[in-house]
């Protein structure tokens, strides 16, 4: 029963907020039910007693109330006037009152203070017109009703106003929610599309052109056949190695985060430089690496960026110029790292300097990620060019550039 009973509030404000006609309708029914209520009792001394003419003009003001929501000051006016012709018949002014009353609530509630302030004064100026006994009476209670319903009326409306503000509000947060929500979708969709692309354009490069060497040479060199399926092999675990890390990245909860972090290697950075380009000298392609300022280490996500910078322009010489020479150039200043790698374009006629693919495309989203900068395209010298600008974070410099500094 309990459970029962306070269903029917929200039953309540579901109808009224989805019919307000229907509300409005079913209020003026009740006050006019309150009227005929007290009309219904003995009338004071002098007073007409109800007729036909008071049912008719009773139901009439009740009438009135249901624009109240639409025109409240209009249906107030109208009211104090019906109701003004009623006192003046002779009827008992007491069984329409509650009607005006309501009707001087809603102007206070749906109209500005100047405009509740007009229709108090209105309200109080008829019920002292209907205060025939005491003169002083009807003004103290034509003064204090009207201010009081005035004032919960003023205040309803705006606890509303404030009410729809804050819904308003709500749903706009609301919405920005869902906005951000998509936006982090789809920045990691384009993460993990990038480091997917990273990962399987090199591997898949090198593996592509060590098969061809071992399927050219099958019969007539057997060694730097097994040589180059060799490379072929332990290229395509080192791309299954990093495609597993990625998944379980994907995989693992936060719960469980702390079991399976520790099953694969972390993400690669330039501590694993060295086997990179290994693996690209032993695709065929003849790579110098030369470093200058003074290594210093990088925060892990700059170090990938970096990385991923060098083996993209590596996998790119490797598709377009399997038979240049490259050069890796890490020049580490005060507040900088700048990466450069370079091909001298032997072999490389189809390559094109305009046209971006997915790699350069993904090489600049890590840089700008970053706060740093990329360009990429044609040599004045000859051959193609990726170069890598990455500020390098004033704590880390700070702490690093002087190991033998005395931290006492």
């Amino acid at each position: 029963m309990i459970a029962q009973a306070a269903v029917w509030p929200g039953c309540l404000r579901r109808i009224v907020g989805r019919h307000p006609l229907l509300a409005d309708g079913l209020l003026a029914t009740a006050t006019v039910a309150v009227g005929l209520v007290l009309a219904s009792q003995q009338p004071p001394a002098g007073i007409r007693p109800m007729d036909l003419p008071g049912y008719a003009l009773t139901c009439l003001l009740g009438a009135l109330l249901v624009a109240r929501q639409r025109a409240p000051m209009a249906v107030l006016v109208l009211y104090c006037a019906v109701w003004v012709g009623y006192i003046a018949l002779g009827y008992w002014p007491v069984v329409n009152s509650p009607g005006m009353l309501l009707a001087l609530y809603t102007v206070a509630a749906k109209r500005r203070a100047r405009t509740a302030v007009t229709a108090a004064v209105i309200a109080a100026t008829v019920w002292v017109y209907a205060g025939t006994d005491s003169l002083l009476i009807a003004v103290v209670q034509g003064v204090a009703w009207t201010a009081v319903i005035a004032w919960f009326g003023r205040g309803a409306g705006q606890l509303a106003a404030s009410n729809q503000r804050l819904a308003r509000v709500a749903r706009q947060l609301e919405y920005e929610q869902e906005q951000r929500a998509r936006r982090a979708v789809v920045e990691e969709r384009v993460r993990i599309a990038r480091e997917l692309h990273d990962v399987v354009a090199h591997h898949m490069s090198v593996i592509s052109v060590q098969a061809g060497l071992a399927r050219y040479v099958l019969t007539t060199d057997p060694q730097t056949a097994r040589t180059a399926l060799g490379t072929v092999l332990e290229t395509s675990g080192e791309a299954l190695d990093e495609l597993r890390r990625l998944l379980s990245l994907l995989r693992v909860n936060a719960d469980d985060a702390g079991e399976e972090s520790g099953s694969y290697a972390p993400a690669p950075g330039l501590d694993q430089l060295d086997e990179l380009i290994q693996r690209v000298r032993a695709a065929g392609v003849r790579v110098e690496v030369t470093t200058s300022g003074g290594t210093r280490p990088l925060p892990p996500g700059a170090d990938l960026c970096v990385y991923r910078v060098i083996q993209e322009g590596l996998t790119n010489v490797l598709k377009h110029a399997p038979t240049a020479a490259a050069t890796v150039a890490l020049q580490y200043s005060r507040d900088r790292l700048t990466a450069r790698v370079r091909d001298d374009g032997r072999a490389g006629a189809g390559r094109s300097g305009t046209s971006e693919g997915h790699g350069l495309v993904g090489m600049r989203e890590r840089a700008h990620l970053y706060g740093g900068t990329l360009t990429a395209g044609p040599h004045p010298e000859g051959g193609f060019e990726v170069v890598l600008s990455l500020p390098i974070p004033a704590m880390v410099e700070d702490e690093d550039a002087d190991p033998g500094r005395d931290l006492t």
